[in-house]
């Protein structure tokens, strides 16, 4: 990872919410690829060892992607991605939820908010999860969400630079 790129995580817990900003040494049209192309999302979308399979996805306002995390020993753990909002290259929301293998969500969620921005070639991504209930919150930290975010960034941080050398 190039240390001189910004990344801010902060958890807010009276308002529920964690508020995330990356930069990435990439052009904005990749980076956005990277966070709405199911075939791309599966090569960085899960903390090693575990590797992401997505079951479906249909990037549009209404679509879903269904996705799964699955471990070494073949564990899975499925999520459910609803999009709420679309503006290309600029902007993304969806409701995330945990679901059982049937697409059935497991309720409360959390409302993601992702925001785009380029600069000297290269991207800032905002992101900004509002959790409906402070245990749903404080469960995914208790899981390791910070340190699997983390771990996922460096992942898309070596996906875009494998990606640009081919461009």
């Amino acid at each position: 990872m190039n240390n001189d790129l910004l990344f801010d995580f902060n958890v807010d817990k009276a308002a529920k919410t964690v508020y995330i900003t990356r930069e990435f040494d990439a052009g904005l049209s990749l980076v956005w690829d990277a966070f709405t192309k199911p075939e791309l999302l599966d090569q960085w979308g899960a903390p090693a060892p575990m590797r992401a399979q997505t079951k479906y996805m249909d990037f549009r306002v209404g679509g879903q992607r269904f996705y799964a995390m699955i471990s070494p020993d073949g564990q899975e753990r499925w999520a459910l991605q609803k999009y709420t909002s679309i503006t290309p290259k600029t902007n993304f929301k969806m409701y995330n939820s945990f679901a059982d293998k049937d697409g059935n969500p497991e309720l409360p969620g959390s409302e993601w908010d992702y925001n785009f921005s380029e600069q000297n070639g290269r991207t800032k991504v905002s992101i900004t999860i509002f959790n409906e209930s402070l245990a749903r919150m404080e469960k995914m930290i208790e899981m390791g969400f910070t340190e699997g975010f983390k771990m996922l960034m460096n992942n898309l941080d070596n996906l875009l630079a494998a990606l640009s050398q081919k461009l």
